[in-house]
């Protein structure tokens, strides 16, 4: 009876594993070709959504499955192209993607004392007071720091590289090639579009040269609407807290400033507007961009913010469309 439930046991695992993802490898990911969506973790999956990324219709968060920030992107990407914007990988969507860059999507990547050096941050509290406390808020660990780099969450890190080595330097890891190349010329403007949660660059055709998943106001706190400028744009800023803001879970009447970081609540970059206290800036936790309320600025993911700050420049038109639709989930600061 034991062996049978062994024999049993082992054969689920095997099933269990099949369905949970196909192998991940850099000739399979390199490889993939145009499949039937999956649920699950999906090479062509994966291999579409750094392509997506590496031609600035960012996904969001790499992960291989399919999400809504996917959708958006696919739907983006097949906009811009002339094809129907359905959000749905088509082959002929496939076809053009992959027309897009010859390059491997999956390369190696050697890992440096630099990255495994820190500083880090490892115990990072939850309530903004007690963030206050901290001297600066950087990446928890070498595996925080290095997902982020490459665009794609812890899990898929480690999915890709099963023998770990996070903390070792020379260490061969398998990565997502997310270069974007240099920033496009010709940015007329940028567009929020509340109703869609998208940030667009656009140039002064209207054509768009960058789309990325955005996190915009909520009903208690609503993103503003009309046209506003650029001011600035600050590198690792920190966070001023003001008692007027009233944010939810916040106890403290008096003002309170976190330390600059990348898992500070504006993340590596604040573009300022010119409207006062709104700005377009990252987060934390790239995994809820798209998916949850903010506290009336635009969030996106730190890479992405990054991005569009290298594009940018001090009036700089920002024009707020739509009405804000209702997101998922939760209000994050």
């Amino acid at each position: 009876m034991i062996r049978l439930l062994l024999v049993f046991a082992a054969m689920l695992a095997v099933a269990c594993g099949g369905a949970r993802s196909a192998r991940l490898d850099l000739a399979t990911v390199n490889q993939a070709q145009f499949t039937a969506e999956s649920e699950d973790v999906d090479p062509m999956l994966l291999k579409a959504q750094i392509l997506l990324d590496r031609a600035r219709f960012s996904p969001g968060l790499i992960d291989g499955r399919l999400s809504e920030n996917f959708a958006k992107a696919v739907g983006a990407f097949q906009q811009a192209n002339g094809l129907r914007s359905d959000g749905k990988l088509t082959a002929e969507t496939w076809s053009k993607l992959t027309a897009t860059s010859a390059d491997p999507v999956l390369v190696t990547y050697e890992v440096t004392r630099k990255d495994l050096r820190g500083p880090f941050t490892r115990r990072i509290p939850a309530r903004m007071e007690r963030m206050a406390r901290l001297r600066r808020l950087a990446y928890r660990n070498a595996l925080e720091k290095l997902a982020e780099r490459f665009h794609v969450s812890e899990k898929l890190l480690r999915m890709l590289n099963p023998g770990g080595g996070f903390r070792k330097p020379g260490k061969t890891l398998i990565v997502p090639d997310v270069g974007r190349g240099d920033p496009p010329a010709g940015v007329a403007g940028i567009e929020v579009d509340k109703g869609a949660r998208l940030v667009r660059v656009l140039d002064a055709s209207g054509k768009w040269l960058a789309v990325y998943p955005a996190s915009i106001g909520s009903d208690e706190n609503p993103a503003p609407g009309g046209t506003a400028e650029v001011k600035r744009v600050v590198r690792n800023p920190t966070y001023h807290y003001d008692p007027d803001f009233a944010f939810k879970g916040v106890k403290t009447k008096r003002p309170f400033t976190i330390a600059a970081g990348p898992n500070n609540p504006v993340g590596s970059v604040w573009i300022d507007l010119s409207i006062e206290s709104y700005g377009i800036h990252g987060t934390p936790d790239p995994g809820k961009i798209g998916t949850t309320f903010s506290h009336g600025c635009i969030r996106l993911t730190n890479w992405d913010v990054e991005d569009l700050g290298s594009m940018v420049q001090p009036g700089t038109k920002v024009e707020f469309k739509d009405e804000i639709a209702r997101a998922v989930d939760e209000l994050a600061p």
